[in-house]
């Protein structure tokens, strides 16, 4: 038979909770967990010992001192009776006051969403038409369910507080697991919760990992959806990823991207309004349910900061009009990059690369030839050198290096000229360009510091590589197709068909494969290597700079019937796209540069200076530290560690960005004295976005595993009738188990002891 409870004293006090000033009734009793024949046989336990104290004082003559002995003798067998019984006190505290119903409101960004769409009236000419439908916020669709007045229903049954998340000071994401961590943690004698929500969480814990806590106290989680789980049709500007900066009179890329929800495709004329008056358009076909990319080139006339804003034109069935328009900065510079030519012999290739770059306004070129034939190293004009840098000083002034038809041997580069040059792309963010030739002198550079720089691994056993009586043609990749420095028209199928038409090559490089971590941009039309087809344009990145490899020297014959249109354009691609690192902002001896270029919220740049004394020398140690202010005014100071070779001068740091926009730096080295100031943008993906779908099976999750239930905004009878059925919160119960209590138990020893102790004395044994 199963043990029972049976309650033996009752009472009742009023207490009150010193932590929360809760006022709480306790409801005291003496419980007993025994059974029926657990209690027979205590009762006849007892009445034998009493039987039998009564006959062994009868036979004492009533000796007082047998009659002591037997009065312990029975109070100890009792005790022991009412212990096997095993007897509890119990406290049962409920509190006095109404439980609390937390009703938690989503304030976010999200809630912003126009997607809640109001009760139509009825046509009242009786055609049953809808009119006078719109969509408001879900914000404003929630407003009236801030006032207090709105639970005046729910008075009689619980005390209703009523706070919105996330807090004021928290602008960018949702946090749906902290407000139910704090109404748990708060609120004391919660009788439930009720979520108003679009569900969109993006921050913290998963909404989920609440559960657990909210099962156990009992406490069910209800929620009010709110918003559409479809999106409405909407044309929304995602992104405008402009460059830091740009070069007066060179035409600068605006890629932008544009998402549509709408139901078809739709042809929309994008606008794009510069600060200083110019107006561009270009028509774009937007894809249905999905993403479109396009850019639009602008051309600046003048050097200064400018504005670029996008519009995309609201659509006759967007129900979002307010974004489709976003901003961005950018610096316009009167740029002069300079750049260094090496090269063995003076073949066409050497000598129209040195005409492309000495025309362009925007690069001052220096020419050096390791003529063999010549008397002294040097050339006839102004653009050559006499000798390789000398310094690092000198060296790292060049923003790019060409690498032609030459190696490390006699007359030509040394070991010490190949590490400086490493060096320079490796912590100076300079460009390096090779351009072999049918001498085969760059596969010695495969013994040099150089050879990691390599982005392909050269044929040894063809170092003069393969010369054709036919001309040779190379074909973009996917990655070609899409690259920068491979367009050389306005669009992607006109660049494509320029790359076809092209004048083709009678010789190229002996190539066996690409190494890991390159971008091979376009292959021979035909010849292999260990890969498949043989690379011949291929870029990597190496430490903090950029190398291109050009297998053929064949680039200057693209000049055939076009003069320079295709051959100065490639040419002036690759200096612009190599040296943009390296200018971002620079001073007298300092420059500062960082990557990705063009960050994102949420993206952790890596930023990296060059400090340089002085004298010119490269800073070896140093206290390099990076000021920056973002938007919202708060300040975070970045130390700049060394970047892994003291004899260049580079420093290099970690930067979350959490805000977007304009932030503004401050770059100062305590040794020198100097100070550098610039700014970089980001761009406004925030986590907490306007016009995306509501998630409401997040919030139907939630009430589900917790017993409580999701109801409808609409209808406010069934809220009413939900939460009445609340069940109020269990009481708490403290039992104290008497039959293993420590001072009961010291009790029965202690009869026992002066049982045995007194039979002793009284010579009973």
């Amino acid at each position: 038979m199963r043990p029972q409870s049976t309650p033996i004293i009752v009472a009742q006090t009023l207490a009150e909770s010193s932590s929360t000033a809760e006022k709480l009734v306790s409801q005291q009793s003496l419980t007993f967990s025994t059974s029926p024949w657990l209690v027979a046989l205590s009762i006849t336990l007892c009445a034998i010992a009493l039987i039998l104290s009564w006959l062994a004082i009868r036979r004492s003559g009533y000796a007082r001192s047998v009659i002591w002995l037997e009065l312990l003798r029975c109070a100890a067998i009792i005790l022991g009776a009412i212990l096997l019984n095993q007897p509890e006190w119990t406290e049962d505290f409920r509190s006095a006051e109404k439980p609390i119903l937390a009703v938690l409101i989503d304030r976010s960004p999200s809630m912003q969403t126009q997607d809640v769409i109001q009760s139509a009236s009825t046509d009242p000419n009786g055609t049953g038409a809808s009119i006078g439908a719109s969509a408001i916020t879900r914000a404003e669709a929630v407003d009236a369910l801030s006032a207090k007045e709105r639970w005046g229903e729910i008075d009689s049954i619980a005390r209703v507080t009523i706070s919105s998340f996330p807090p004021a000071n928290v602008s960018d994401g949702t946090d749906l697991a902290a407000p139910l961590n704090t109404a748990l943690d708060t609120a004391s004698g919660l009788l439930g919760v009720l979520l108003v929500s679009d569900g969109d969480w993006n921050s913290g814990e998963p909404p989920v990992s609440v559960v657990s806590r909210y099962r156990t106290l009992g406490v069910p989680i209800f929620t009010i959806p709110v918003g559409s789980p479809t999106r409405l049709p909407d044309l929304e500007l995602i992104s405008v990823d402009t460059p830091t900066f740009g070069i007066v009179n060179k035409g600068v890329r605006i890629p932008f991207t544009v998402e549509s929800s709408l139901p078809r495709d739709t042809v929309v004329q994008v606008v794009v309004n510069a600060s200083d008056g110019e107006r561009l358009t270009k028509e774009v076909r937007v894809r249905a349910m999905s993403r479109t990319s396009e850019a639009v080139v602008w051309t600046p006339k003048a050097e200064g900061d400018f504005t670029i804003a996008v519009e995309v034109p609201p659509h006759a069935d967007e129900t979002i009009p307010n974004n489709n328009t976003l901003t961005t900065p950018i610096a316009i510079r009167q740029e002069k990059l300079k750049v260094l030519v090496i090269d063995s012999f003076p073949r066409w290739e050497y000598r129209y690369l040195r005409n492309a770059l000495s025309r362009d306004p925007g690069v001052d070129v220096s020419c050096l030839l390791f003529h063999p034939d010549l008397g002294k190293v040097g050339g006839g004009n102004r653009d050559y050198i006499k000798e390789f840098p000398a310094t690092l000083d000198e060296l790292s002034k060049f923003d790019v290096v060409f690498l032609g038809d030459v190696g490390m041997q006699a007359g030509q580069l040394t070991a010490e000229q190949c590490t400086l040059l490493k060096g320079l792309v490796e912590y100076q963010a300079s460009g390096l360009v090779f351009i072999p030739g049918p001498r085969g002198n760059m596969n010695t550079l495969a013994q040099s510091d150089l050879e990691p720089l390599l982005p392909v691994v050269l044929d040894d056993s063809k170092p003069d590589g393969f010369g054709t009586r036919n001309a040779m043609r190379m074909e973009l990749t996917e990655s070609g197709r899409r690259s920068l420095l491979t367009k050389l028209a306005d669009t992607q199928d006109d660049n494509v068909d320029v790359w076809m038409n092209l004048p083709g090559f009678q010789w190229h490089s002996a190539v066996s494969r690409a190494k890991a971590g390159t971008e091979v941009l376009a292959v021979h039309e035909s010849a292999s290597g260990e890969q498949g087809r043989m690379p011949l344009l291929a870029t990597k990145t190496f430490g903090t700079g950029k190398v291109l490899f050009m297998g053929t020297d064949g680039v200057w014959r693209w000049r055939r019937g076009v003069e320079d249109k295709y051959h100065y354009r490639f040419w002036g691609q690759v200096v612009r796209w190599m040296a943009y690192q390296r200018n971002m902002a620079k001073g007298e001896s300092m420059r500062f540069y960082f990557s990705p270029d063009s960050p994102s919220i949420g993206q952790t740049l890596t930023l990296r200076a060059n400090v340089m004394q002085a004298s010119g020398e490269p800073l070896s140690t140093g206290d390099v530290t990076a000021k920056i202010e973002a938007p919202s005014g708060k300040t975070q100071v970045v130390k700049l560690a060394s970047g892994g070779s003291e004899s260049w001068g580079s420093f290099e740091g970690r930067y979350e960005a959490n805000e977007p926009g304009s932030h503004r730096v401050t770059l100062a080295c305590k040794q020198t004295g100097e100070t550098l100031e610039t700014s970089f943008f980001v761009q406004g993906a925030t986590r907490e976005r306007i016009g995306q779908a509501a998630r409401p099976k997040v919030l139907e999750e939630l009430s589900r595993l917790t017993g409580g239930k999701a109801l409808s905004l609409s209808d406010r009878e069934q809220w009413f009738e939900s939460l009445r059925a609340i069940p109020k919160p269990p009481s708490t119960i403290r039992r104290i188990p008497l039959w293993s209590h420590p001072a009961l138990v010291a009790l029965m020893i202690a009869l026992l002891t002066a049982f045995w102790i007194g039979r002793k004395v009284a010579g009973l044994i």
